[in-house]
């Protein structure tokens, strides 16, 4: 019970990772507001047994982070509850079919930009404020072993690295308030984008790995209650890469 009496925000939990980190979040006793693209009978119900399951509560947020104003009405939403946010957890992101750069059209890595790297730029920026007013908290943004190895598109790649600039610069500016801003790198995963490679690609990609094995959207989630725990309280402006071993 790593985190019982917190309350979470976690962005993009329908699926993967992000579903992962909200079971993990509940299972450790926090309450929290899931944000998601759409309403969905088999997440809410994914929800109610979690809710159940451990006691705690789980509020459903639904938004487009591909828009900003649906950024800014999740963000007020949230707010508007009075609540106190512990712990916001950005993990929403698109990642698309790969092609060379050549390939690419200007608006497609633009758009990429807007929900991997501005729209949680902007959600932690309005959410932040509550945390500097009561001097504590911590962020955690999803990143990429990608924005280390440009293992995936340009827009991809590029976008997650924006992410672990965006996450050390607001650690400085953040933490003499108390708050603690890190970045989770997790390397190919069991995931519908990690499933999605030719056997040939995921064969290249295991071959660069330690352990030899994708990792599982659990294994990330538990590095995430671990960064939003007490237990991590002197850890900040850091990028915990989660990837098996990337080092050939």
């Amino acid at each position: 019970m790593l985190l019982e009496g917190k309350t979470a925000v976690v962005t993009g939990c329908n699926r993967g990772i992000g579903k992962a980190i909200l079971e993990d979040m509940a299972k450790h006793g926090a309450d929290v507001f899931a944000v998601v693209r759409k309403e969905n009978s088999e997440f809410t119900l994914f929800c109610q047994e979690l809710e159940k399951k451990y006691e705690v509560n789980i509020q459903r947020v639904y938004a487009d982070f591909s828009k900003e104003d649906d950024v800014r009405k999740a963000a007020k939403e949230i707010l508007h509850e009075k609540k106190d946010i512990d712990i916001l957890v950005n993990n929403i992101g698109i990642a698309n079919p790969l092609n060379m750069f050549t390939m690419i059209r200007m608006e497609s890595i633009r758009a990429a930009f807007d929900i991997n790297f501005f729209s949680g730029l902007l959600f932690t920026q309005m959410l932040s404020k509550s945390m500097m007013k009561r001097k504590r908290g911590a962020i955690i943004f999803i990143s990429s072993s990608a924005a280390f190895d440009g293992g995936a598109n340009v827009e991809y790649s590029a976008s997650k690295a924006a992410i672990i600039g965006e996450s050390r610069r607001l650690a400085l500016e953040l933490g003499r308030f108390g708050i603690r801003v890190n970045a989770v790198a997790p390397g190919l995963t069991e995931t519908d984008m990690g499933n999605s490679m030719s056997p040939e690609d995921e064969a290249i990609a295991l071959s660069r790995n330690i352990m030899g094995r994708k990792g599982k959207p659990e294994e990330i989630a538990d590095v995430v209650v671990f960064l939003s725990s007490e237990m991590s309280k002197f850890i900040t402006g850091q990028v915990l890469r989660v990837d098996g071993g990337l080092i050939k």
